[in-house]
């Protein structure tokens, strides 16, 4: 069993740095936004932030202003000195205590999980998946907006590698079928996910009863959902969770990685033996490809945007800048320009590529290229993908200009 620290602040400041820092010293720690949380958690010290008022409470208190660098040996000891914490908090203690937590929740019944291939989704199926089992059932939609080959990486190493019961529905003319003609971004986001939503639905009433579901939420997004200076609304983002579902699908919530952030989701499916290729990808839109085909999305134009993606994300991780870059990500645009091909002039795709660094989607600055790469991704796109004539690199920084082009 693990010391706790709780977190205690008015929500007027971010504050995971302070969690994240606790944790980093093998002491667990939560956030909390009310007396009430603060003893529900049953901690045994507390830091204060800000201007939260002090408790009424014998616990061990360090009142610490979030705004500033933290000082490390102070809270060191204060965490072992003055409160005498043990440092017993880790990635494979937070297993074995989930697994068991797991295993009492839902018992001998069956647990259903929208599986992606993201990280989040994926991390939580492999540790649901090891507390219970066959009890598990993913389902995976291919809605036919997905990267190269990302389909089939998915069948293979949850399916083949991992053993887990995998259900996948190809959907892809259904989604087709509704984009056709829809160049309006928020459209096609709107259409994809209830789209995604009813897929989801029918799928799951065709495997019976099934009274649990599975969800990738993150401790972030519990943090923000709590948060009172956000007025109670709920900001957990609907790539991680399968939300609007219909009132006749009546679940309960299985949430593993609900009290993780994000880089210790990260740590968890390394722990668990996830693959640093998936562990580590740049974000991906929940629409995917839909939103980077800027205009119009046919499975021609879907197609071509494939190929692009592809050579432009091998090019990055064989010049090892992969990681060092925040996102990559290769768009089409609306617009066809004249070219030459076999002597004859031709009117084909322009397809854009943007590479970013950023810490948090915030603010992005654009990854400056060396010329010779650039010239080495554009000389490949145009000579093996025969249906693009132009390839263009974006230079704007976020703001003004956003990361994803839709």
């Amino acid at each position: 069993m693990h010391h706790t620290v709780a977190i205690y602040t008015n929500g007027e400041h971010a504050v995971h740095h302070l969690a994240r820092a606790v944790r980093s010293l093998g002491v667990y720690s939560q956030v909390v936004f009310t007396a009430q949380m603060l003893a529900s958690l049953n901690a045994q010290a507390i830091i204060l932030c800000d201007n939260t008022p002090a408790p009424d409470s014998p616990l061990a208190m360090l009142a610490i202003d979030s705004t500033k660098p933290i000082d490390v040996e102070r809270l060191k000891h204060f965490l072992f000195e003055r409160a005498a914490l043990s440092a017993t908090w880790s990635m494979e203690a937070f297993i074995e205590s989930q697994i068991t937590r797991i295993k009492e929740q839902v018992g001998d019944k069956r647990v259903l999980l929208g599986l992606s291939g993201g990280v989040d989704s994926s991390v939580a199926a492999l540790l649901i998946h090891r507390a219970i089992g066959e009890q598990l059932v993913c389902v995976f939609v291919d809605h036919g907006l997905l990267r190269k080959g990302e389909a089939a990486m998915v069948e293979q190493l949850f399916r083949e590698h991992y053993k887990i019961n995998l259900v996948t529905v190809d959907a892809e003319q259904r989604f087709l079928d509704a984009l056709s003609g829809v160049i309006d971004p928020e459209e096609k986001r709107k259409i994809i996910g209830r789209l995604f939503i009813d897929t989801f639905s029918d799928t799951a009433r065709s495997l019976g009863e099934i009274p649990f579901l599975a969800q990738g939420t993150i401790y972030a997004d519990v943090i923000e959902s709590e948060n009172p200076a956000k007025a109670g609304e709920l900001a957990i983002k609907s790539h991680h969770n399968v939300g609007g579902l219909p009132a006749d699908l009546k679940w309960e919530l299985v949430e593993p990685l609900r009290e993780l952030f994000k880089d210790e989701v990260r740590q968890l499916g390394r722990t668990l033996g996830l693959p640093t290729e998936l562990l580590a990808r740049h974000p991906f839109p929940g629409p995917g490809l839909g939103v980077r085909c800027v205009g119009a999305v046919t499975k021609e134009r879907l197609d071509t945007l494939r190929e692009v993606d592809a050579i432009f994300i091998e090019e990055v991780r064989s010049a090892g800048l992969y990681d060092e870059i925040f996102q990559a990500i290769a768009c089409l645009l609306p617009v066809k320009s004249v070219g030459i091909r076999d002597g004859e002039r031709s009117h084909q795709e322009v397809c854009t590529l943007r590479a970013v660094q950023s810490v948090d989607a915030i603010h992005a600055t654009w990854y400056p290229f060396d010329a010779n790469l650039l010239r080495s991704i554009s000389t490949r796109i145009l000579s093996e993908v025969p249906t693009v004539s132009r390839v263009l690199y974006d230079i704007s920084d976020k703001p003004p200009a956003t990361i994803e082009w839709e």
